[in-house]
């Protein structure tokens, strides 16, 4: 089997569509079939690794240590599909590649122009996601960007061709739409039909609609679509608001037949859905009782999506631990200016205080004294923390200023002239020039000391996690903050570098090198932030919590 699906989208941005190709992966693969997820991201950076976070969010990593879109993120929580730097292409990385090819001479001499070759880049990439894996039933290529953008062209033709090299049974195309609400709540269906033009006049014509609106769309208004967009009617879908959570909308997908309608289309032959694990994920959701606040103390607090993976991560540790999780969002530069831990995270904070603190990863300065405050803070009042990356860096830095009194103590990527460079930089990072994938990228192996909380989250000394920094804990303090009692947990198989810390009489103090948050699931929480969340359950439990029963997401701004 063969067979290509792509996503593309149109009127705006924001629709969901990652969401949407995401859940319709997690359908095919109850239905047996093996998936492969692609990105197409249309922008001119090679990938993601130099990007601000408030240009496009988080920057997710791969086991081989490609920095990618957050759309990955998507595709790991919602299906089993293996992600490496294959799976995701940006328009930066296939003209770097042709213009390499043309250097090299590889192209005779002839005029290189859009199409062919850079089509014919980008078509030999998809292909090759399932023709070189011959156990990959179907690739789920995602087309970034909306239908109408010049940026997008170039996958847009690859795909419309595609489509026509391998017939209409083996490559359909699936497009996601807006259907906007008026005043009085009046559904209109016109962006959708100059969206789905937009897309003729490209060369394709959509075989499925999934149509983004605030209600479920009745048959009417879905006859009116079908009607004006030459798509069947038993072909368009409503992507409407939930209550709930994302992880719903296979559920949902699945309940109009979804999946049943992308299986005819492609010939694919009938099979059972087994969705026991989302079923049973949701139950988990509608049971928990109670709420447990946790304070996450970072830099690029304004933009949601700066911290997706971490964010998802919490919301999967609260259903394993049934409690509803609310995030307390504090600017960690605010805590360097004006306002005092207590007074953000304490008692006296607007909404009471939180049960545990997370910091997590980052780059520069900017914000870093907060962050120690809010470390310092979470020691002092046995508060359950969880350092991620820059996070761990932080407590290493607060047990130097605090414990072992060094004032100076920091890290030498914010003061290259401190006595005590408790962080410093790894020593193959001492000449690099270039930003963009030269740090420590990837998963590798962390070996966990016995009676350790990591060795007790994961059960095992031999863990696998991603990597992404350039600073570590300095070797040269380690008998020092050792010896003063820092605990140190985890290191990497030769011993050459602390992988974790922990607090020692501390309810539950943990701070990791390395960023587990890319390799939690609704369907299985990452061990470390499940036993995060259970410690802050014991907090909420012991200082009295609520016990009302919560129906989604919750958020509150400090």
């Amino acid at each position: 089997m063969d067979k290509l699906i792509f996503v593309s989208g149109g009127v705006l941005s924001g629709l969901g569509k990652g969401v949407a190709a995401s859940s319709l992966g997690a359908l095919l693969e109850a239905r047996g079939l093996s998936v492969r997820m692609v990105k197409c991201d249309p922008y001119i950076n090679v990938d993601a690794g130099t990007m601000s976070p408030y240009q496009h969010g988080e920057v997710y990593v791969t086991d081989d240590g490609a920095e990618t879109d957050l759309d990955l993120g998507n595709y790991a929580r919602f299906t089993r599909s293996s992600l490496s730097r294959a799976n995701s292409m940006t328009t930066g990385q296939i003209y770097k590649e042709v213009i390499n090819k043309e250097r090299e001479g590889r192209f005779l001499g002839r005029c290189v122009q859009v199409i062919p070759h850079i089509t014919d880049e980008i078509k030999s990439r998809i292909q090759g996601i399932t023709r070189g894996d011959p156990d990959v039933d179907v690739a789920i290529v995602e087309i970034g960007g909306t239908v109408g953008d010049i940026e997008s062209i170039p996958f847009l033709e690859a795909a419309r061709q595609l489509i026509h090299e391998y017939g209409r049974n083996s490559a359909i195309s699936v497009h996601l739409t807006l259907i906007p609400a008026v005043a009085g709540g009046e559904l209109k269906t016109k962006p959708t039909q100059h969206s789905v033009k937009a897309m003729q006049e490209m060369g394709i014509q959509p075989d499925i609609l999934i149509c983004r609106a605030p209600v479920m769309l009745d048959e009417a208004t879905r006859r009116k679509i079908a009607l004006f967009t030459n798509v069947e009617f038993d072909a368009v879908f409503s992507s409407y608001d939930v209550d709930t959570t994302i992880y719903e909308i296979p559920l949902i997908f699945h309940s109009q037949k979804l999946d049943q309608v992308v299986l005819n289309k492609m010939g694919v032959e009938s099979r059972h859905a087994n969705l026991a694990p989302w079923i049973s994920m949701m139950d988990k959701f509608r049971s928990r009782q109670g709420k447990v606040r946790i304070g996450i103390a970072g830099k690029y607090m304004e933009l949601h999506d700066a911290y997706k993976s971490v964010y998802e991560a919490l919301f999967h540790a609260g259903m394993e631990n049934e409690v509803e999780v609310e995030l307390v969002k504090v600017d960690s530069s605010r805590l360097e200016e004006n306002i005092e831990p207590e007074a953000a995270l304490g008692e006296s904070a607007e909404g009471g205080a939180v049960h545990g603190i997370l910091v997590p990863g980052g780059f520069g300065q900017r914000g870093i004294n907060g962050m120690v405050k809010a470390a310092a803070w979470a020691r002092d009042n046995k508060v359950p923390y969880f350092g991620i990356c820059l996070g761990m860096q932080i407590m290493v830095i607060e047990w130097g200023r605090n414990v072992l009194g060094w004032e100076d103590a920091d890290s030498s990527e914010f003061d290259e002239d401190t006595k005590h460079p408790v962080i410093s930089l790894l020593a193959e990072q001492v000449n690099v020039k270039d930003y963009g994938g030269t740090m420590r990228l990837g998963a590798s192996k962390t070996v966990a000391e016995p009676e350790s909380r990591i060795y007790n989250a994961y059960g095992t000394t031999e863990i696998w996690e991603r990597h992404r920094h350039r600073y570590e804990f300095s070797n040269k303090y380690r008998e020092e903050m050792a010896g003063t009692g820092l605990k140190l947990a985890a290191f990497t198989p030769d011993g050459g570098l602390v992988e974790c810390v922990e607090w020692p009489d501390h309810p539950w103090g943990v701070g990791v090198q390395f960023h587990p948050e890319f390799k939690s699931k609704p369907t299985q929480a990452s061990p470390l932030f499940r036993d995060f969340i259970a410690a802050a359950k014991e907090r909420m439990l012991f200082t009295g919590g609520s016990l009302k029963i919560p129906t989604g997401h919750a958020d509150a701004e400090v």
